[in-house]
């Protein structure tokens, strides 16, 4: 099957809290760093993964934002540090590559403003931030 979704990451799943309605997936990536997944309770059981299952996780790239400096005091769970390895610009969205670590890369689909504001650049230092609700996976 072929996806859309630019950001595809595996991972192994590390805990799952399960709500009446809606739970969270917790997967532990290879560089060390961890996602969070909320989806609801019908769909884990439809993925069928368990703790200790290899998942792929898929995020869009209009789902990735980037900041620069500290992240405190924000909603956003998913906080992935990273370095900017390439930045291509038009005249109203940027797409910027980020190195999280060895042989892995995530896309932000971004305004070009953004990336101007934010002075983005290759060897930039950011942090990636996605919402939980955002974080899609399926199992391997």
């Amino acid at each position: 099957m072929t996806l859309s979704i630019r950001n595809r990451l595996t991972g192994t799943v590390a805990e799952i809290t399960g709500g009446a309605v809606m739970g969270t997936v917790r997967i532990d990536l290879p560089n060390g760093e961890t996602l969070t997944s909320a989806v609801t309770m019908d769909a884990i059981k439809d993925v069928g993964v368990a703790i200790g299952s290899e998942v792929e996780v898929l995020i869009k790239a209009t789902d990735v934002s980037l900041a620069i400096g500290a992240t405190s005091g924000l909603t956003i769970r998913n906080r992935l540090s990273g370095t900017v390895v390439a930045l291509d610009t038009g005249g109203a969205m940027a797409l910027a590559r980020v190195a999280l670590g060895p042989g892995t890369e995530l896309t932000a689909a971004i305004t070009r403003a953004a990336a101007d504001d934010l002075g983005l650049e290759p060897g930039t230092a950011v942090t990636a931030l996605i919402k939980s609700t955002e974080v899609a996976f399926s199992a391997l």
